[in-house]
């Protein structure tokens, strides 16, 4: 019976691990497949990562490159490019000459005339205003002496006599004073309504004057007009070729110089702007075309002439 106890016993033992390596064995197996889906997803971050990476790099890469792209020579031959066009342009300003000053002039005076009418007839109305207040006084004042009259004819002694006396006396004073003043006004009314009408006529004339320097105007610019627009558009394409803080330099210089030049070709061993001698040295490293050279006088941007008026430079400009 024992023998068959213990042979029972060992039978079953067997069947329990069995079922646990089967469970295990389902686990591993789950894990193992879960480990290949896990690595792809890793990978393909990793992947997203490493390309993201390399179009910053090469994006980074491309504009260094188009930054290093522009020699000082070509900078050089842009801002002249850049000159000759703008130069260009002030030689249009130069044909309209002073009509634009001229028409802003008669403008201005014509709003000064105007300004100038409209302060008369102020005054005018405050003359008249003072002279209806002058009329009161004489009114009132004559009123006054009336009734001084009549109290002396009903007098009973020396002392009212002589109070109402001295009274109707200083009313009289009033109204003469008041007449001079109205007789002022009406004088000042009559030459500011003269300088109205000389005003009025001066300005009808300014007007005429104005018309006519806007038609000479007008017909200036239509005539320039077309020109001018492609000029002011070759400006603006050669404007975002050039670096900022180059063209906020040349906008500078040429804003100091009288004659609006900030970049200039040596002429005569000199400055083509201030016409000061430069020296040797300083012409061979114009020259050379290693580094952008300042004139040390009027600060002026130097080119060397043979790059200024090369072929490369029209190429340039177009």
């Amino acid at each position: 019976m024992a023998k068959k106890i213990e042979a029972k016993a060992i039978k079953k033992a067997p069947v329990k691990d069995k079922s646990k390596k089967t469970v295990n064995s389902s686990k591993t197996k789950k894990k193992r497949e879960q480990k290949p889906e896990l690595e792809e997803k890793v990978v393909k971050t990793l992947s997203k990562k490493d390309t993201e990476t390399k179009k910053e790099t090469t994006k980074s890469l491309s504009i260094e490159k188009d930054e290093e792209e522009l020699t000082v020579e070509e900078k050089l031959l842009m801002l002249f490019g850049l000159q000759t066009v703008v130069t260009e342009i002030d030689k249009i300003k130069t044909l309209r000459g002073e009509l634009p000053l001229e028409v802003q002039d008669l403008e201005d005076e014509i709003i000064g005339l105007k300004t100038r009418l409209d302060k008369y007839q102020t005054e005018i109305q405050d003359s008249e205003e003072n002279i209806n207040a002058q009329k009161n006084k004489i009114s009132n004042s004559k009123l006054l002496i009336d009734k001084y009259k009549t109290q002396l004819e009903q007098v009973r002694n020396n002392r009212e006599f002589d109070n109402l006396s001295k009274e109707v006396e200083f009313q009289e004073l009033e109204i003469e004073f008041a007449e001079k003043k109205t007789k002022e006004f009406n004088v000042a009314i009559k030459q500011k309504k003269e300088d109205i009408a000389t005003s009025k006529q001066f300005m009808e004339e300014r007007k005429i004057d104005l018309e006519q320097k806007k038609k000479e105007l007008q017909e200036i610019v239509s005539e320039t007009r077309h020109e001018e627009e492609k000029l002011r558009d070759r400006v603006k394409s050669l404007e975002k070729k050039i670096e900022p803080h180059l063209l906020n330099a040349f906008k500078r210089i040429r804003k100091g110089a009288r004659n609006g030049l900030a970049i200039v070709n040596i002429e005569r061993d000199a400055c083509g702007g201030c016409f000061n001698k430069i020296p040797p040295q300083k012409q061979l490293d114009i020259k050379l075309h290693k580094k952008i050279i300042v004139c040390e006088y009027c600060g002026r941007i130097m080119i060397d002439p043979e790059l200024a008026h090369g072929k490369e430079q029209e190429n340039v400009i177009q």
